[in-house]
Protein backbone atom coordinates (compact mmCIF):
# COMPACT_ATOMS: atom_id res chain seq x y z
CA UNK A 1 0.00 0.00 0.00
CA UNK A 2 0.92 3.31 -0.68
CA UNK A 3 0.12 7.02 1.08
CA UNK A 4 0.82 9.96 0.10
CA UNK A 5 0.23 12.99 2.18
CA UNK A 6 -0.27 16.53 0.88
CA UNK A 7 -1.58 19.96 1.62
CA UNK A 8 0.72 21.06 4.04
CA UNK A 9 2.44 24.61 4.39
CA UNK A 10 3.12 27.98 6.23
CA UNK A 11 0.23 29.51 7.83
CA UNK A 12 -0.73 32.53 9.96
CA UNK A 13 -2.60 31.61 13.04
CA UNK A 14 -6.20 31.45 12.37
CA UNK A 15 -5.75 30.59 8.57
CA UNK A 16 -6.52 26.79 7.43
CA UNK A 17 -5.10 23.69 5.65
CA UNK A 18 -6.58 21.12 3.83
CA UNK A 19 -4.53 18.39 4.22
CA UNK A 20 -5.43 14.98 1.64
CA UNK A 21 -3.80 11.51 1.16
CA UNK A 22 -4.03 9.58 -1.53
CA UNK A 23 -4.11 5.76 -1.25
CA UNK A 24 -3.25 2.97 -3.36
CA UNK A 25 -2.61 -1.15 -3.42
CA UNK A 26 -5.51 -2.20 -1.50
CA UNK A 27 -9.28 -1.65 -1.09
CA UNK A 28 -9.17 1.90 0.49
CA UNK A 29 -12.71 1.39 1.94
CA UNK A 30 -11.97 -1.36 3.85
CA UNK A 31 -9.60 0.23 5.85
CA UNK A 32 -9.78 2.65 9.10
CA UNK A 33 -7.83 5.90 8.66
CA UNK A 34 -6.11 8.29 10.61
CA UNK A 35 -4.05 11.69 10.84
CA UNK A 36 -0.99 11.77 13.18
CA UNK A 37 1.15 14.58 13.82
CA UNK A 38 4.89 14.69 15.69
CA UNK A 39 6.75 18.14 15.81
CA UNK A 40 10.43 17.70 17.06
CA UNK A 41 11.52 15.96 20.20
CA UNK A 42 7.59 14.79 20.67
CA UNK A 43 6.13 11.18 20.14
CA UNK A 44 3.85 10.53 17.23
CA UNK A 45 0.24 11.27 18.23
CA UNK A 46 -3.00 10.50 16.89
CA UNK A 47 -5.08 13.85 15.52
CA UNK A 48 -8.22 12.22 14.30
CA UNK A 49 -9.08 9.00 12.87
CA UNK A 50 -12.57 7.74 10.75
CA UNK A 51 -13.82 4.34 10.17
CA UNK A 52 -13.98 2.62 7.13
CA UNK A 53 -17.63 4.11 5.66
CA UNK A 54 -17.42 7.71 7.39
CA UNK A 55 -19.78 6.70 10.30
CA UNK A 56 -17.02 6.88 13.21
CA UNK A 57 -14.58 9.46 13.40
CA UNK A 58 -12.29 10.37 16.52
CA UNK A 59 -10.05 14.17 17.75
CA UNK A 60 -7.82 14.43 20.03
CA UNK A 61 -9.16 17.31 22.92
CA UNK A 62 -6.85 20.08 21.69
CA UNK A 63 -8.42 19.96 17.87
CA UNK A 64 -12.11 19.20 18.94
CA UNK A 65 -14.04 21.83 17.02
CA UNK A 66 -11.31 23.29 14.74
CA UNK A 67 -10.08 19.89 12.67
CA UNK A 68 -12.45 17.61 10.65
CA UNK A 69 -11.65 14.14 8.80
CA UNK A 70 -13.57 12.87 6.00
CA UNK A 71 -13.20 10.30 3.38
CA UNK A 72 -14.15 10.08 0.00
CA UNK A 73 -13.63 6.11 -0.76
CA UNK A 74 -14.78 6.43 -4.72
CA UNK A 75 -11.46 8.56 -4.89
CA UNK A 76 -9.58 6.36 -2.39
CA UNK A 77 -8.85 9.58 -0.07
CA UNK A 78 -8.93 11.04 3.22
CA UNK A 79 -8.71 14.32 4.02
CA UNK A 80 -8.09 16.82 7.21
CA UNK A 81 -9.60 20.01 7.18
CA UNK A 82 -7.94 22.47 9.55
CA UNK A 83 -9.13 25.85 10.61
CA UNK A 84 -8.67 28.39 13.61
CA UNK A 85 -4.96 26.29 13.52
CA UNK A 86 -2.65 27.86 16.08
CA UNK A 87 1.41 27.84 16.66
CA UNK A 88 0.71 24.46 18.37
CA UNK A 89 -0.66 22.75 15.63
CA UNK A 90 3.24 22.61 14.08
CA UNK A 91 4.53 19.58 13.14
CA UNK A 92 4.75 17.15 10.85
CA UNK A 93 1.44 15.59 9.45
CA UNK A 94 1.06 11.82 8.62
CA UNK A 95 -1.93 9.79 7.17
CA UNK A 96 -2.24 6.05 8.30
CA UNK A 97 -3.97 3.18 7.68
CA UNK A 98 -5.03 0.02 10.15
CA UNK A 99 -6.76 -3.12 9.71
CA UNK A 100 -8.15 -2.80 12.92
CA UNK A 101 -11.98 -2.99 13.85
CA UNK A 102 -12.63 -0.43 15.92
CA UNK A 103 -10.85 3.07 15.80
CA UNK A 104 -7.33 2.19 17.06
CA UNK A 105 -5.77 5.81 18.50
CA UNK A 106 -2.03 4.51 19.01
CA UNK A 107 0.57 4.17 16.80
CA UNK A 108 1.40 0.60 16.55
CA UNK A 109 -2.03 0.05 15.98
CA UNK A 110 -1.29 1.54 12.51
CA UNK A 111 0.23 -0.63 9.67
CA UNK A 112 0.82 1.55 6.88
CA UNK A 113 2.15 5.01 6.91
CA UNK A 114 2.71 7.96 4.28
CA UNK A 115 5.95 10.12 4.35
CA UNK A 116 4.16 12.90 6.35
CA UNK A 117 3.38 16.66 5.34
CA UNK A 118 5.02 19.68 6.70
CA UNK A 119 2.38 22.24 8.57
CA UNK A 120 3.95 25.41 10.36
CA UNK A 121 1.62 27.98 12.11
CA UNK A 122 3.20 31.46 12.39
CA UNK A 123 2.48 33.17 15.28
Amino acid sequence: VQLQASGGGLVQAGGSLRLSCAASGRTFSRYIMAWFRQAPGTERDVVAAISWNGASTFYRNSVKGRFTISRDNAKNTVYLQMNSLKPEDTAVYYCAQSQKGVLPVTAPQYDSWGRGTQVTVSS
